[in-house]
């Protein structure tokens, strides 16, 4: 194992797990939010307001922000005195905090735009859409809690310490679901219990972050040096990194400006899919570039330009390794995925149906959405993020012009389907240029890996067919049951996977294991 090779294995260990206990609670808050308000009108109001501190929050707290921050951080701790490194993080949080509070302000005067721009079908539903306008004004100011939770993950991270920004989105969630319990029946309408819930979880995923801040002794309170050298050059990484990065999540935005103009309940049931489909995608996807930024980050500062090529081979391999099982069992277990999570109070068998079409949508991208994220990362370690700027604006292209072709035929499962197209040409974009930028990429190794691993999930349809067909419970049995036998067919899925790919001799199966080893 290179080096390269154990530092992504040390990281992914504490991110992946992180990430996990996120995505769990993720899914529990999800279930309440089905269970209290369904999939309709109210819902897709939330929904809809809520897209952006969710998107703010995943280009900051999971992106640009702190990618932004990585690479300045660490040359300073590298070249620089510690006072001067706390004097320069000083500057940094005082200019967020100016930057964030001006921006959440005009957030909340440009409300009703805001959300005209991004739902404009919910002009026919007046009542709808300033339920969404006094949603988005409660749950801006979230935006400058998560900008400087994504300080504090710029600077854990650069350092090698990974878990407590990786549990900043568990927190949110344990926030949003804690409120709908306490609050629901005691504000009017129930649904802003969601969003306080939003603010209370902004609130945690800092608090949590600021012992190890405190450990490794940076934390600190803003200055009033606002013209520090170091301002300059994050800003010139920050505004591509926020394009390049954003591309998935404006892809996001044109599906919720499309849905919003197809039958109620669209916007709730890509968003219910887009939730199952990331448990895989967060986990592995997010976790890898999230663990390969520093590594690549010391290997360009170094002038390693091969060893930044190596890492991002290895992360590839490992992202296809994990995703395309995972897609397989998406594929094929759709619905009764949905309706295990889901189906219950207000939400029934036609959503389930509904969202069942739109994870088969998004799952066929499930490795191109995990594969740009990373790939994305080595123009962000060698200060060169223009690059995935400019690709990440085709990938939206290509995925306007599909979901424009496809809403009218297939409906909201249509836009699903054009979001992972997207992914998959901004996947390809990023590796022909990332072939032009570093030369060869170990292309040959990826192919052979990733046959290795179609190879191994070729069992899976049948093993997911035969208990579809045989072993699944009746309708009416109990919900746990059908939790029961949907862990087993898993489970039994994941086993066999492994086997076969130990058959095969998969050398990414054991730097998983040295990742949940650590």
């Amino acid at each position: 194992m290179s080096g390269g090779e154990r530092q992504i294995v040390r990281a992914l260990g504490s991110v992946g797990s992180a990430t996990l206990a996120s995505r769990i609670l993720g899914f529990g808050r999800d279930m309440v939010v089905a269970l209290a308000f369904g999939a309709g009108p109210v819902t897709d109001a939330f929904l809809v307001a809520f897209r952006i501190p969710n998107i703010l929050r995943r280009l900051l707290a999971e992106g640009a922000l702190s990618t932004a921050m990585i690479p300045v951080f660490t040359e300073y701790l590298v070249t620089r005195p510690r006072p001067e490194v706390r004097r320069m993080l000083r500057a940094v949080v005082a200019l967020a905090l100016v930057t964030l509070g001006a921006t959440t302000a005009l957030g909340i005067a440009g409300a009703p735009w805001i959300l005209a721009a991004l739902a404009p079908g919910f002009a026919a539903n007046p009542a709808q859409a300033a339920l969404a306008v006094s949603l988005t004004r409660v749950m801006f100011p979230y935006l400058v809690l998560v900008g400087l939770a994504a300080i504090a993950t710029g600077i854990l991270n650069a350092q090698g310490r990974f878990a407590a920004s990786a549990l900043g989105p568990a927190v949110l969630n344990v926030g949003m679901i804690a409120a709908v319990l306490a609050l629901a029946t005691r504000v009017d309408p129930p649904i802003l219990s969601l969003a306080l819930g939003v603010l209370a979880g902004g609130v945690g995923q800092l608090l949590v972050q600021l012992p190890g801040l405190r450990a490794e002794g940076f934390l600190v309170g803003p200055s009033a040096e606002l013209r520090h050298p170091a301002l300059g050059r994050i800003a010139r990484l920050l505004l591509p990194s926020v394009f390049g990065l954003a591309a998935v999540q404006v892809m996001v935005f044109v599906n919720t400006l499309l849905a919003s103009l197809l039958a109620p309940g669209s916007i709730s049931y890509l968003y219910y899919a887009d939730r199952v489909m990331e448990f895989p995608l967060g986990i592995f996807g997010i976790a890898l570039a999230t663990a390969s930024l520093p590594t690549m980050a010391r290997q360009a500062a170094a002038g390693d330009t091969r060893g930044v090529a190596a890492t991002l081979n290895v992360a590839l391999r490992l992202a296809v390794y994990v995703c395309v099982p995972a897609t397989v069992g998406l594929l094929v277990l759709d619905r009764e995925i949905v309706r295990i999570l889901f189906e219950r109070g207000r939400f029934g068998g036609p959503d389930t149906v509904a969202t069942a079409q739109a994870l088969v949508g998004y799952a066929v991208g499930l490795v191109g959405f995990a594969g740009s994220r990373i790939a994305a990362q080595t123009f962000y370690a060698i200060g060169q993020p223009g690059t995935a700027v400019r690709l990440g604006a085709l990938a939206v292209g290509a995925n306007a012009v599909a979901a424009v072709a496809l809403m009218q035929p297939l409906g909201h499962a249509g836009l699903a389907l054009a979001a992972s197209l997207g992914a998959w040409v901004n996947l390809a974009a990023l590796l022909v240029a990332a072939r032009r930028r570093f030369g060869p990429l170990g292309g040959r190794a990826l192919l052979v890996s990733s046959a290795r691993t179609l190879a191994a999930a070729l069992p899976l349809p049948f093993w997911c067919w035969v208990n579809l067909r045989l072993t699944r419970p009746a309708p009416r049995d109990p919900v746990w049951l059908h939790a029961a036998w949907l862990g087993y067919v898993v489970a039994g899925g994941a086993l066999l996977f492994w086997l076969a790919s130990t058959l095969l001799r998969s050398p990414e199966r054991r730097t998983l294991i040295a990742a949940l080893r650590r």
